[in-house]
């Protein structure tokens, strides 16, 4: 059994994977945070500590750490005795973080999955590029390594994994909705790290249609659903993490990620990338500084965690899922509503970063009581999926099913 867990990044997300963890530090143990701004890491502390978060008394400790120096990090898990890394800082982190915890023999969960700062969009599969090239040595030395387990990528996988094991007997299409129906009352903000989230949307779209990858551009293409809770929502085609392992792992001949774009955002995500101004690529200023255009609008946007007061509204991301049962068409829509202002109320966060961060800190519940300590790397829809959505259930995640037996809890007898 592990226990003992060590929360690197200080964001939005780690605030709420810090606040679940405490809400069951009687299972996970010492609680540690770390990132290059200590002070961040306090300010989680304060607000877990303010709103008596602790399940039995503890203390949770702060760390100053980069976590790209591998020896660095591999000090700090030996250091704070940590059996559980939960890795939710910037995603050029993750093959530093996930060395480490592989020489330390720890287990290793992320959210997203890794990306280099000079490329974007890389050759599909994108897992293929970096984490799977470990499969072998994670097997070998018997490491536990939970490869996005955030929302989506994460819950929506289980949710795909689910559908394949109790509802159909053959899938044809599993395209997975995200809608944000929320507002922060800002000119313009990303719900999480400007620089992550411009770059999922600058490159090449890249979707699993007819067993084959299908690329498109950003805005290219579009639907309209009327969904659970928050009603008809515009989507666009969108390249995202969970496309490239679910088409590996189920076997499914279309994998698609939709998401749901305001006509607003549209606007000056399009301005501002026909100035240039989300290149990754740096250029020289004519008083001759060098500076990358992504990492300027990033400084002068707002502070993904700075929306959480005020924030109003609620998100509804799902899986809907087409195919056959019993020799019928057979189409079902498994999903979560959450609400910006419960987030808050709970946990200081707002509603995209809540939907990150309680998903890991389920899965690190799992490992810790064996049920998910696999001894191997593992994307989420290779594993058991019931233990999971039960977890979520009672840590605010409720999972839902919709079908033409109507709209009920996922795990509702009929």
């Amino acid at each position: 059994m592990k226990k003992n867990v060590l929360i690197i990044g200080a964001g939005g997300v780690a605030k709420v994977v810090a606040h679940k963890c405490a809400q069951h530090n009687d299972e996970l143990g010492r609680i540690a945070i770390a990132s290059r701004n200590i002070s961040k890491c306090q300010a989680i502390i304060d607000s877990v500590k303010a709103k008596g978060s602790l399940k039995v008394p503890a203390d949770i400790q702060a760390f100053s750490l980069n976590a790209l120096d591998i020896e660095a990090t591999k000090a700090l898990i030996r250091e704070t005795e940590s059996q559980i890394v939960i890795n939710v800082g910037s995603a050029f982190l993750n093959m530093s973080v996930l060395r480490a915890c592989i020489d330390t023999g720890v287990a290793y969960l992320d959210t997203a999955i890794h990306e280099e700062p000079g490329k974007i969009c890389e050759t599909p599969p994108w897992y293929g590029n970096y984490e799977w090239k470990h499969l072998e040595e994670c097997q070998q030395k018997n490491v536990t390594a939970i490869l996005g387990v955030g929302f989506d990528p994460g819950v929506v996988n289980a949710y795909a994994a689910l559908a394949k094991q109790e509802h159909f007997d053959r899938i044809d299409s599993i395209d997975i909705l995200d809608v944000n129906a929320g507002s922060h009352g800002k000119y313009f903000a990303t719900n999480f790290d400007p620089e992550i989230n411009f770059r999922e949307f600058t490159g090449q779209v890249y979707s699993w249609q007819n067993s084959q990858w299908t690329t498109n551009t950003m805005f290219e293409v579009k639907r309209t659903d009327d969904l659970p809770v928050v009603g008809e929502q515009n989507l666009y085609l969108t390249g995202h993490d969970e496309v490239h392992s679910i088409s590996k792992n189920l076997g499914v001949p279309n994998v698609r990620f939709w998401m749901s774009f305001g006509e607003h955002y549209i606007n000056v995500f399009t301005v501002l990338k026909n100035l240039g101004l989300l290149s990754e690529q740096p250029v020289k200023t004519a008083e001759g500084l060098e500076v990358v255009p992504l990492k300027v609008v990033k400084a002068v946007l707002p502070d993904p965690a700075s929306l959480a007061p005020g924030y109003t509204g609620k998100t509804c991301i799902g899986d809907l899922v087409k195919g056959t049962k019993n020799g019928q068409p057979h189409e079902v829509f498994i999903y979560n509503v959450a609400d910006h202002e419960d987030a808050f109320a709970e946990t200081d966060s707002q509603g995209i970063s809540y939907t990150a961060g309680v998903p890991p800190v389920a899965a690190a519940l799992l490992v810790a009581r064996g049920e998910w300590d696999v001894q191997r790397m593992v994307n989420v829809e290779e594993l058991p999926a019931e233990p999971f959505l039960k977890a979520l259930d009672v840590m605010g995640l409720p999972t839902r099913i919709k079908d033409e037996h109507g709209d009920r809890p996922w795990d509702q007898s009929l």
